[in-house]
This record gives structure tokens, sequence and C-alpha cells, in this order.
């Protein structure tokens, strides 16, 4: 039977009983080609740590055969737990499903495709325990295409106005937390993109280590689209007054647009004595709805967050678990 889960509020009560001071939380899709290689070389960096570990694989609703080699690897290893969802949720609700089952005093997550290198975990630890919140991940010589890293550098540069954490890579999924840190705001994960951005908004300490970083094993996931909606997500949920300062955009750019536009059609009217109306219909409403459009794609992402609480919809319903 499925069980439904939304948001709890808090990471679990250890208790007094034996329990990993180390988790990593790795949320998986489509990766069964790749998950037994991220096992492996998981199990051999936590190993170098010298602390009590455990992992967790969330499936975020996989239609290969990623449960079965979880399955398998369970059978073989009681420190892996997994949890597999009834759909596709997406790789933030798996990424609280994940975080909220971690017992360590630190937790560490990371992508299951690849493309970080899982023997740079000891150094996010090592951070961590160091004294900072958070340990984030700086992804070096990125194997990305232009059309995947110029959306992330937009991006990033809106969370680092928004937030005013001073760090250059927010999309990099490979990070270390403490448990504290992420105790404030993990009812808000999974509903709110962008974890390490929500932890360092709450007035985490943050500190930045470099880490490998390879090209990713299959193609992206991140469409143009999806990053364009990814943009519109950071602007609604980091953005304090979105709405007055597309206002004040649209007044600056439509007056910039609509001088320009009267300056040329009324110099090719001078010059050719002809009145070219439709330059100066066609420039007014294609910049007037352009504008409307990305208003209106803002409104949307609000509406639809007002929906999801009004209705109470679950975060998302998990299949099984193992562990």
């Amino acid at each position: 039977m499925a069980e439904t889960e939304t948001f709890p509020q808090a990471l679990p009560d250890l208790g007094a009983a034996a329990r990993p001071t180390l988790s990593l939380v790795v949320p998986v899709y489509n990766e069964e080609r790749t998950i037994e290689q991220v096992y492996r070389q998981a199990v051999e960096a936590l190993e170098t740590c010298g602390r009590p570990y455990e992992l967790i694989f969330v499936d975020d609703g996989s239609t290969d055969g990623t449960w079965k080699v979880l399955e398998r690897l369970h059978e073989r290893d009681a420190q892996l737990r997994a949890v597999r969802f009834k759909r596709n949720f997406g790789q933030h609700p798996a990424m609280h499903a994940g975080l909220s089952r971690a017992r360590g005093d630190v937790i560490v997550t990371m992508d299951g495709d690849l493309q970080n290198h899982p023997a740079d975990l000891p150094k996010l630890v090592a951070a961590v325990e160091g004294g900072a919140d958070v340990a984030s991940g700086r992804r070096q010589g990125r194997a990305d295409s232009w059309g995947r890293t110029l959306p992330s550098r937009l991006i990033n540069g809106m969370l680092r106005r928004f937030t005013a954490a001073d760090i250059s890579d927010f999309g990099c999924a490979f990070n270390a937390y403490s448990r504290d840190a992420l105790t404030p705001v993990l009812g808000v994960i999974g509903k709110q993109k962008f974890t390490k951005a929500l932890v360092l908004s709450a007035g985490a300490s943050v500190v930045e280590v470099d880490l490998e970083h390879r090209a990713r094993e299959g193609s992206s996931r991140y469409s143009p689209l999806r990053l364009t909606r990814l943009a519109l997500h950071v602007l609604a949920g980091f953005w304090p007054q979105p709405i007055q300062w597309a206002g004040i955009l649209l007044g600056a750019t439509c007056g910039t647009f609509a001088l320009a536009a009267g300056i040329w059609a009324t110099m090719i009217w001078v010059v050719r004595g002809n009145f070219p109306g439709m330059l100066y219909l066609g420039g007014l409403v294609l910049g007037v709805l352009a504008v409307q459009g990305f208003i209106l794609a803002l409104v949307g992402e609000y509406l639809g967050r007002i929906q999801r609480d009004v209705e109470g919809r679950p975060l998302y319903t998990i299949e099984t678990e193992l562990g």
C-alpha cells in the first residue's frame, strides 16, 4: 500500500540507539546504467571518513530497472536504504524524502548521474566538521554545453542577489549540511526548489569547496523550457515583491522602446513621406505582449503555489521502502 507524505517539520528523532553520524542522500531517476557504479564509489568515499554512515537512495518513479538494482544492493548492504515513489514527482520532492529520513549529524546530498565524483565527499564533510553549516560544492571545469551553463549563470546571479549569499554555484547538488542547519527549513524543502539557497537564506554559514565535474551520463533533463520555468520559480520564491518590480520593468522597457520606435517611425515618415502606421502599431503591440507574457507566467507560478497549499496535496506518495 502506498504511503502518503507531506511536509515533516523536523528530522527523525534519533533517540539513544546506535545510529550513523554521516548520511548520503541520492535522488535517482532512470539511472539503471550508473547506479551501481555510484554506489561503489560512494561507499569507498564514505569509508575513508572513518565514521558510521548510511546511504539513502530515493527512486523518483523510475521506469527502467533502477529499483531492481537498489533491491539487489540492499540485500548485500544493510547500510543502504531506499525509497520508491509511485510516480515521478521531481528531484526536489525526492530530495525531501531523503533528507527527512537522514539520521546523521552531517548530511551530504549528491545526484546519481556521475557528474560529480563521490571521492570528493570527504572534503565536503571536513568543511562542515570544521565549523561551517553548509559546505557548498563548486563545480570546476564544467563539462556542460553553453546552453546549460549560460542559464545557470543567470539563475546563480539571481539567487546571489535575493539570498545575499555570496557563493558562485547554487546549482551544484553535491553539498554537505549540518543537521542543525537543515532542521529549520525541512518543511519548505520540496515545495520550494534550491535546497541550498533555502538553508543559506535562513542565515547558515557557508564555505565553498572545489569539486571535480564530469560530463553527464546520458542527456540532461533540464531543457531550455524547464530552465525558464526554474528562473520563474526563483523569482516567485526568493524575490519578495516581484509584481511591483515587474511593473517598474514594464514601464521602463515599454517607455524606452516606445520612444525609440517613435523616433524611428517619425524619421521614416519625414524622409520618405509615408506614414508608417504598422511600424508604430507593431512595435507597440509586440513589446507590450512580450512583457505581459512574462508577468502572466509569474502570476501563474503564484497561483500554482496557492492552489497546492489550499488543496493540501501531498508532496509525493511512496510505493515501497527498504530499510
